[in-house]
Parts: structure tokens; C-alpha cells; sequence
């Protein structure tokens, strides 16, 4: 039997491999030769409490997505009535200030068609962006505005926008719009990264006020559920929807990206097992659970086990070390 691993070279696994799991790919990770390092410490730290809080308690994950976006203001003042019930519901904006009517209403839209450059009725490009921020049933809804509101204070600054929560359906959530331009003339363009980056900014916000919240990818959870578009949600419920779209994903980027978390995380377990910590040990067998209880891993029976290589499913853990000893870059 293999002597235990340091703890050193078990938080560089950790930082290696979990920050490749759970942040996005934009960044690169450099590993060094294991050493006493106080920062990798924290690090380790705390890619320790997002395992603990993915795999071990099921924290609720939070839903930031796009729904859609106003090409003209007449798209705009649309959706403005649609969140805001038609001025029934109180709607706030950038600078705080909350209102309620129709009048308001009107004023708002007026003040978004004039304020940067000229929002005609219909344009060509995307003059606005419609998010969702939401948390599962049960959670307190005046702190899903709280945080919603801190989420747009930081991720949004220097743009016009405007909040409704909604808490009469089964699930509380924040509808925002956003004016695709801010205040100095730069254009919002989101793309899957700045999707992820918003999903940890709400759910770090959450945790602020006491509510756990994770932001954990579908890939790193071996999931593949597909949500529906809010106009498919809403032709559905009108009985417009001809189809439904596939309730799972599919495909080779999916494939893809399921099978590169599922690498990461059987690093991960394989350096765990090698500690002679308990507690590090008993958080291995429980990822292990965790991915085979899995989706995916239900999906493709053992297959994905014969795609992984055999020192990274734990038979041989000294290869992994001996690998992370050498710090390769890692570009996600």
C-alpha cells in the first residue's frame, strides 16, 4: 500500500482539477511544484466547501439565464408590461427608485428610448437583454430580490435597467431587463462565460443573506436537462407550442463537456483517497456516489468508466500525483 500523499500535493490536485470543474474556461491554472503555500490552502479551502456543498448537501443551484431581448421599443415597452403585470406590480430601477403604475411605466420607457442613443420603434440589433434570476420554491423571496438587486449593482453597472420580482408562481424569481447599451456608449454582448459568471455573483450574494445557493455547471453535476425558452413556456401554455423541444441535450459538445468534468472529477477522488484524512476519504466515496448517481452516468451505464483513464478511476493514484508534481498549465 502507498504511503499517504501530503496534504500540499492534495491541494494542488484540488486547485488543479476544481478550479477546472467548477470556475469557467476563460482562465488558466498553473500548477507548481507542491509546497507550503497559504494560498493554495485557501484555495483548497475552497473548492473543499463547493464539493461539500454539490455533492454532500445539494445546495440549490441558481438560474440566471437570458429569456430573450427587446429589437426596438416597442419589444421593450412590451416586456416592461408583461413583468410588471401593466404597472400592477412594483418595478425598480438602476438608481433605486421603485414605482407602480401605468404612468411610470410610460416614463420608463421613454426614459430608455432617449437616454444614450435613439431606441426607435423596431431595430435591426438587440437594444435590450431579458434575464431571469431565479431559486427553487421555499426560498425567502424578498431576499431573492435583495440579491438580485446586488447582482445588477455589480454584474450591470453603467446601464439603464429595471427589476420585477414575481413570487405568485411556484418558484420565486427576478425578471431584469437591461439596455444592451450603458450610460458611456459600450454595448452588452453576454456570452456563455459571462452566463456563469452571473450564476456564482447571484448565488455569492445569496450566501450573503444566509440562503445556501451553488452555482455549480450541468456538467459538473452530470446533468443534461434543457430548459425551455420563455416563449416556448409561454406559446405552451397558450397551446401554440406545435412541439416540444427534447427535455435532455445531446450531441458531441455535450459528450464533451460531460466527460471533461467527470475527469476532473475522478482526479479529484483519486488524490482524496491517497490522504490520510478520514474526512478526505469519506468525501471521496460520497463523489463517487454522487457521479453514479448521476444523469449521465445512468445514461451511459459503464461506458464513460472505459473512456476514463484507469489511474484516474483510483486503481493507481501515484500516476495522478506524480502528473500534478510536474505542473503542467491547464487552459480551459
Amino acid at each position: 500500500m502507498a504511503p499517504p500523499t501530503s496534504s500540499s500535493v492534495i491541494d494542488g490536485v484540488l486547485v488543479q482539477w476544481g478550479e477546472r470543474l467548477f470556475y469557467p474556461g476563460n482562465r488558466i491554472v498553473k500548477v507548481e511544484p507542491p509546497r507550503l503555500n497559504t494560498l493554495w490552502r485557501r484555495q483548497a479551502a475552497v473548492i473543499r466547501r463547493r464539493i461539500e456543498a454539490t455533492v454532500t448537501r445539494r445546495a440549490p443551484q441558481v438560474m440566471v439565464k437570458v429569456t430573450g431581448g427587446g429589437r426596438g421599443m416597442g419589444a421593450i415597452a412590451a416586456h416592461f408590461r408583461y413583468i410588471s403585470k401593466n404597472g400592477q406590480l412594483a418595478f425598480e430601477d438602476e438608481r433605486g427608485v421603485v414605482r407602480q403604475d401605468k404612468e411610470a411605466l410610460h416614463d420608463l420607457a421613454e426614459q430608455w428610448r432617449l437616454g444614450g442613443s435613439l431606441i426607435e420603434a423596431t431595430s435591426p440589433r438587440r437594444e435590450a437583454f431579458n434575464l431571469m434570476l431565479s431559486m427553487p420554491r421555499g426560498t425567502n423571496a424578498q431576499i431573492v430580490l435583495m440579491a438580485a438587486r446586488e447582482f445588477a449593482q455589480i454584474e450591470l453597472k453603467d446601464h439603464f435597467y429595471v427589476m420585477v420580482l414575481h413570487e405568485h408562481q411556484k418558484n420565486p424569481h427576478v425578471h431584469l431587463s437591461v439596455r444592451a447599451e450603458s450610460m458611456g456608449g459600450r454595448r452588452l454582448n453576454p456570452r456563455k462565460p459571462d452566463l456563469h459568471r452571473w450564476r456564482e455573483t447571484f448565488a455569492e450574494r445569496l450566501r450573503g443573506y444566509g440562503i445556501e445557493a451553488e452555482a455549480t455547471r450541468q456538467a459538473a453535476r452530470g446533468e443534461g436537462r434543457r430548459y425551455e425558452h420563455l416563449w416556448q413556456r409561454k406559446a405552451r401554455e397558450a397551446g401554440r407550442l406545435r412541439s416540444s423541444p427534447e427535455p435532455m441535450k445531446s450531441g458531441g459538445a455535450y459528450q464533451r463537456s460531460r466527460m471533461g468534468a467527470l475527469r476532473a472529477w475522478v482526479h479529484i477522488v483519486a488524490a482524496l483517497m491517497a490522504s490520510d484524512q478520514p474526512s478526505d476519504r469519506e468525501l471521496a466515496e460520497r463523489i463517487t456516489s454522487f457521479i453514479r448517481e448521476s444523469a449521465f452516468a445512468r445514461e451511459h451505464g459503464r461506458k464513460w468508466e472505459r473512456e476514463v483513464p484507469a489511474h484516474a478511476r483510483g486503481r493507481d493514484v501515484e500516476p495522478v500525483i506524480r502528473r500534478d508534481r510536474q505542473g503542467p498549465d491547464i487552459e480551459r
